[in-house]
Parts: structure tokens; C-alpha cells; sequence
């Protein structure tokens, strides 16, 4: 007799495709999670790796910030030291200058030229004299542009005396000094 199968073999072909297809589903499913998964931990490790980078970045550069007030305050102390200096060695340039400056006057001064008065304000002196004429007086100027000690000599006024015997003419001169801290400068 002709075998006949009677058993649902069609619902049991159903099952078998669903099965597979279920197995096929999750394998794929678990792939892509597994993939996916991966991804996210490959890129929050750079995240967390470029994190790291940048808090060490940070904390250098703070270091550096602290280094470079360090070196500004330094320098500012540097700075206001060569101030002192400068004004010391100034000083100490200019320790003598009465003795000089009284010492280059008696140099510079051409006869027929007499020094009435004689004042010192900071690195300027006023020289206020007779002359027996113009010629003594610009002998003298041109004595002090030559000095090492005295620079700018500067003629104020030059007067005529009619009432004196020798014809004698007044003037004024400011006259300044080489190389002396200036006072108005040096108080402040």
C-alpha cells in the first residue's frame, strides 16, 4: 500500500522555518548589541582618554599660570631693584659734584667775567654775573659746551649797566649738570 503521512508536516515545516528563524534573529540581534556595544566603548574610551588628555592640559597649565605670576612678580622686583641701583649709582656720581661743579666754574670762567651768584636747583645752576663784554661771555659759553661737566648753556638776559665806571654788562645763565638725579624726578 501507498505509504500516506498523515502527521501535520506542513505546521511542523512552519515551526522548523520559525525556529530558524528566530535563531537567525538573535544571532543578528546579539551581533549588532555586541556591535553597537562595542562602538560605544571604543569611542567612550576616547571620550574618557581625550578627557584625561585635556584635564592634564588643565592642570599644567594652571601649574604654568602659577609660574608665569612667579616670574611677573619676579621681574617687577628685578625692575624696581635696578631702580634703586640706578638712583645709587647716580648718587654716588654725584657725591662730589659740589667740589666739581665749583672746580669746572673756576676752569670755564675767562677773565673779565665775574660770578655774582651761583644757585643750584636739581641738575640746573643759575649763574647770575657781570661781564666786561659780550665776546668774554660767549668765550664762556662756548667753555661749557666743550666741559665734560656742564651741558645746554642757556643765556637768560644780558643788560647793559650805565650807571657802573667799566661799562659792565649783567646776565643770566642757566647752565645744566651732567649725569645728576634730577629732584623733582628722584622724589617721586
Amino acid at each position: 500500500m501507498a505509504h500516506i503521512n498523515l502527521l501535520p508536516w506542513r505546521e511542523a515545516a512552519l515551526k522548523a522555518q520559525q525556529k530558524q528563524y528566530f535563531t537567525i534573529l538573535s544571532v543578528v540581534a546579539v551581533i549588532s548589541l555586541a556591535l553597537v556595544l562595542s562602538v560605544n566603548f571604543y569611542y567612550q574610551a576616547r571620550i574618557d582618554g581625550q578627557a584625561s588628555k585635556n584635564q592634564y592640559l588643565k592642570n599644567e597649565i594652571a601649574q604654568l599660570d602659577i609660574q608665569i605670576a612667579e616670574i611677573k612678580l619676579l621681574n617687577d622686583k628685578k625692575a624696581a631693584l635696578q631702580k634703586r641701583i640706578n638712583v645709587v649709582e647716580q648718587l654716588q656720581r654725584s657725591r662730589n659734584v659740589g667740589t666739581q661743579v665749583l672746580d669746572e666754574i673756576a676752569k670755564i670762567i675767562p677773565n673779565g667775567i665775574y660770578i655774582i651768584e651761583l644757585e643750584k636747583q636739581g641738575n640746573t645752576l643759575q649763574l647770575t654775573g657781570k661781564s666786561e663784554s659780550n665776546n668774554h661771555l660767549a668765550n664762556m659759553i662756548r667753555a661749557v659746551e666743550l666741559s665734560d661737566l656742564f651741558v645746554d648753556a642757556t643765556p637768560e638776559s644780558i643788560t647793559a649797566d650805565d650807571g657802573s665806571p667799566k661799562l659792565l654788562s649783567s646776565f643770566k645763565m642757566k647752565v645744566k649738570i651732567k649725569g645728576l638725579v634730577d629732584e623733582d624726578k628722584g622724589s617721586k
